[in-house]
């Protein structure tokens, strides 16, 4: 059978791997249009590299009238938990030789003013009482939010009313490390072959019913077959769905939101100092990606601090694209929509253009109130990271992600943005379930999937609290984000 994959980012990496190890007899082409493997949104500056575990993001857990809800929270922190399992078994397997190249602990903390205590308080009591995170702390004593956040704290009065909660297993992501080790790894030993700056130009339907990919190669048009088709290409996943003509792409369309982040590199004895990830609260209108966070960043041997997301409109769909080819994607059809998203969300759309005019002395005056002294304290750089485009579905922006799959199995995409890379792995294999579901249900299938993925029920990790400390446990020993401990 053969399978073609456009994006060649952890999405597609992923998905590509979890195929080939299921099937090894399947010929797998990855398509991407860089010339090398993590090159967009994976990248490792592109994105902050959060865990994502629900730790300390406020927006995973909302309030509705003094009620909060954690159903949200839950779902992605198991969703993590799978995550880590797969990464652990790339440890294990030798794929990655060292596992702090790929995952990294640090704290993931929660820190608020005086407006949010109670918030932070009804929070925890809720959070805490569930399996997940029975090890949070919190705290309003000035001297121990220092002791967890100096670099948050210490340009602050100890006057001012603050309160923090900590999770001291966090942990920082290196998604392209992930990416360009499973790659070479599928490329030197599974026989996957990679085929770099390749633009996809479209995609039909053969009335065999194969799949045809309609490329460029520099001046070259070049064309690939496949039985069955996953685009797990980000924000380029959009046209390629129009382009493709089944009749549920008339229900999508994109609307993108970039983003940019203040960066500085930093010595060890400073990363040492500040270990970890601090999520406030996000302004008024602000849409989910841009909850203010100051986070220690790990790479290639360097430490750095990451500030931000400060919000962008440009209508493009990934980042180093232009905007014909956002223009390209929108059909008459998809007018009315984005003139509605328009309209219901104003404050949003008037928010996103206000923050793309933000220069860089009015970064540092925000990193300044989340930070007090920080601003001055460090050489600060903009970093624009990477784009994401939020789904338009029937006329609604939606915050999140979504799996597309077509009635015969043979297309599939992941739509949308957040949590994203974080959760690929498990995203991904659900991708595969339902695009193999023969292929999935064969012994053989079914050995190499659990020795992926110990446990991908999320249920299952949810409600057995002596599972899921069993399997945490194990798999943050091979990654090395915490020591090896009993039940």
């Amino acid at each position: 059978m053969d399978v073609v994959i456009i994006g060649a980012g952890i999405m597609g990496v992923t998905f590509a791997n979890i195929a080939k190890t299921i099937d090894p007899n399947l010929k797998i082409t990855v398509i991407e249009r860089l010339d090398q493997a993590a090159g967009s949104n994976s990248s490792v500056f592109n994105n902050a590299g959060t865990g994502h575990e629900a730790n300390c993001e406020l927006n995973y857990t909302p309030v509705d009238e003094e009620v909060i809800s954690v159903e949200k929270a839950l779902t992605i922190h198991a969703q993590f938990n799978v995550a880590k399992q797969y990464w652990a078994y790339l440890v294990e397997k030798g794929i990655v030789k060292d596992p702090s190249t790929i995952i990294n602990p640090t704290k993931h903390c929660t820190l608020v003013n005086e407006d949010s205590i109670s918030l932070l308080h009804m929070r925890y009591k809720e959070m805490a009482s569930h399996h997940f995170f029975d090890e949070m702390e919190l705290s309003e004593d000035f001297d121990k939010i220092k002791e967890w956040l100096p670099l948050a704290m210490d340009g602050r009065p100890r006057d001012q009313k603050m309160a923090a909660t900590m999770v001291d297993h966090g942990t920082d992501v290196n998604f392209e490390a992930i990416t360009r080790e499973l790659a070479a790894y599928m490329k030197n030993e599974q026989g996957v072959n990679f085929e770099y700056n390749t633009h996809v130009g479209r995609v039909h339907k053969s009335p065999s019913g194969t799949w045809l990919i309609e490329c460029k190669q520099g001046d070259k048009d070049v064309q690939f077959r496949a039985d069955k088709l996953f685009v797990g290409a980000g924000g380029g996943a959009f046209p390629i769905l129009k382009a493709s003509h089944l009749p549920m792409a008339r229900r999508f369309s994109g609307f993108p939101v970039g983003g940019r982040f203040l960066l500085t590199e930093i010595d060890e004895k400073t990363a040492k100092e500040y270990d970890a990830k601090t999520y406030g609260k996000a302004a008024v209108g602000a849409p989910p990606m841009s909850v203010p966070h100051l986070d220690l960043r790990a790479a290639d041997g360097k430490h750095y601090l990451l500030f931000g997301p400060f919000a962008t409109f440009s209508p493009i769909l990934e980042k180093g694209r232009g905007i014909i080819e956002f223009i390209r994607m929108i059909h008459l059809h998809d007018i009315p929509n984005l003139l509605n998203v328009a309209k219901e969300h104003f404050p949003l759309v008037s928010y996103l253009f206000k923050e793309t005019f933000k220069g860089k002395s009015a970064m540092l005056e925000t990193l300044e109130e989340f930070a007090p002294g920080l601003s001055t304290r460090f050489d600060w750089q903009v970093s624009q990271a990477g784009q994401r485009v939020q789904i338009i579905k029937d006329g609604d922006l939606q915050m999140g992600t979504e799996i597309i799959v077509n009635e015969d199995q043979t297309y599939g995409t992941l739509l949308g943005a957040s949590p994203g890379a974080s959760v690929s792995p498990e995203v991904m294999l659900r991708c595969v379930e339902q695009m193999f579901p023969k292929l999935v249900k064969k012994e053989e299938s079914k050995k190499a999937l659990k020795d992926m993925f110990e446990e991908p029920d999320l249920d299952a990790l949810i409600d057995d609290a002596d599972k899921y400390r069993e399997i945490r446990n194990r798999v943050d020993a091979i990654l090395k984000v915490r020591p090896a401990r009993s039940n």
